[in-house]
């Protein structure tokens, strides 16, 4: 029997404000533990909540980004369970009139064809703490920094039919609140992190299958890996004759394998009500201007208009726009290369982006900056270096030598562009492989490239190598 795989991802972006949702207390990342909760975190008697207006902004921004309806008037619910990690009994969510409602995300699947993915909801809500499972024999610690840290729930519809496509839509996500300024997407430290609820039925069925929830996976390649191996144990339990069980399933990324944490509950499991310590939140018209007016240029705006004014292939265009921070360091070069896009393009994704993964480091700690990048394409460009020379001038920007035009000057690694001044090498190199003269006078045209590499090893690699190859054809057939 062929199966058709169902995916719905539900993603949890830690919002990047400075304070937590309901309280004044820090969202920064890396404190001792238990030292930025406060009383309203640990709901002690007598506290009340207050509701984070910046939060809301930051709900209202996704919102607008996805094309979605943001509520004029949404409520907080608590959704009561309990929990180490949960000192108050209940976490405020929201149930029945979330923040955002019905939007839609395009993504790109392998083949170049675009996919819309509905998001059914994003909504605001408080972190639980952390348990610390590893580093207390026989017990787990309990750290509360994270309690009240503010959460956007982004909800999909169940529209993904493969693991590739929800690691694409994750991505985009990933992408777009990065864009927005909204999180800072930091997988690592559980910033952006995602539960995945899949379901496998047969072709054809319009029924949905039995579906269990992976929780809290925080990397794009365990999203993957978690998703197939959960689709393959899915299979294999309905193809034995068995049933699926509705349950929260832990991806052990050791192991590669899923296991069972818990029935998965319902809505109802939570006794959702209003939160009767906050008010419903009220967004006016002029709120909602103010937050649209903020919107930045978009990754799919962006990625056309570096096809369409620079253009830049769709590959290209959309390595470059996939990450804010890119994005903004690629136009800083072509600034500084006075408008060479596609040189540009090629050493921010080429040469740079090869140089910060294998060293390990990221953009913002690259030792070439983007106008120092720009300098040195700026050069290829007036031909004052050949692109090989450039690779030697970048590696010695990299060890902090200086910029482009001091390490050439430095280094005299300025080309030779001089036609006067590579003719006699040229006549000289022909002169000494009379045999080679013959053979490619009798035919043999691949000698041609004997002919320009015996130049440039004689100028050092210093020949301009488009004035090279023009004075050896002439030079050749004379």
């Amino acid at each position: 029997m062929q199966w058709e795989v169902v995916i719905g991802l539900e993603i949890h972006a830690q919002l990047a404000t400075k304070s937590k949702i309901f309280s004044g207390a820090s969202t920064a990342y890396g404190a001792e533990p238990n030292t930025q909760a406060c009383a309203v975190d640990l709901g002690l008697p007598g506290v009340l909540p207050v509701l984070n207006k910046e939060a809301v902004r930051m709900a209202a921004k996704f919102g607008l980004a996805i094309g979605a309806n943001v509520s004029r008037r949404s409520v907080f619910a608590r959704k009561n369970y309990f929990y180490p990690d949960s000192p108050k009994g209940y976490q405020i969510s929201q149930m029945e009139l979330p923040i955002v409602e019905a939007g839609e995300l395009e993504i790109e699947l392998e083949d170049g064809s675009i996919k819309v993915v509905g998001i059914t909801r994003a909504h605001l809500e408080e972190d639980a703490g952390k348990s610390m499972h590893g580093d207390f024999q026989g017990m787990t610690g309990i750290d509360l920094n994270r309690a009240g840290t503010p959460l956007l729930e982004i909800v999909s519809e169940p529209d993904m039919r493969s693991s590739q496509e929800a690691v694409a839509y994750m991505k985009k996500i990933h992408s777009l609140v990065q864009y927005l300024e909204i999180c800072d997407g930091n997988m690592q430290e559980g910033s952006f992190r995602c539960d995945a609820n899949v379901s496998v039925r047969p072709f054809g069925q319009e029924e949905y299958g039995t579906r269990t929830e992976l929780k809290n996976i925080n990397s794009f390649r365990f999203v993957e890996k978690a998703i197939e191996i959960e689709v393959e144990r899915q299979i294999d339990i309905i193809e034995a004759g068995g049933r699926i069980t509705q349950e929260t399933r832990l991806y052990d990324s050791d192991k590669n394998e899923t296991r069972s944490m818990r029935s998965k509950e319902e809505a109802n499991d939570y006794r959702y009500f209003p939160d009767p310590d906050l008010l419903p939140v009220v967004i006016e018209e002029s709120f909602l201007e103010a937050v649209k007016a903020t919107l930045p240029e978009l990754p799919d705006e962006k990625k056309h208009r570096f096809m369409e004014t620079l253009s830049l292939s769709a590959y290209d265009a959309a390595v470059l726009t996939a990450s804010r921070e890119v994005a903004e360091f690629f136009e800083v070069v072509m600034a500084a290369a006075d408008g060479e896009s596609k040189l540009s393009a090629n050493w921010v994704s080429g040469e740079l982006m090869g140089a910060l993964n294998k060293n390990g480091l990221s953009l913002s700690e690259s030792p070439v900056s983007a106008v120092m990048l720009g300098g040195m394409i700026k050069r290829i460009a007036d031909n004052t270096i050949s692109g090989k020379i450039a690779k030697e001038v970048f590696e010695a920007m990299w060890k902090g030598e200086g910029d482009a035009d001091a390490v050439i000057e430095t280094k005299g690694l300025k080309q030779i562009t001089d036609a006067s001044a590579i003719e006699p090498v040229i006549d000289e190199i022909i002169a000494n492989n009379p045999g080679q003269l013959e053979q490619y006078r009798g035919g043999k045209d691949k000698l041609f490239g004997f002919f320009v590499g015996q130049v440039m090893k004689a100028t050092q690699g210093k020949a301009n190598p488009a004035q090279v190859n023009d004075l050896l054809k002439q030079k050749l057939k004379a």
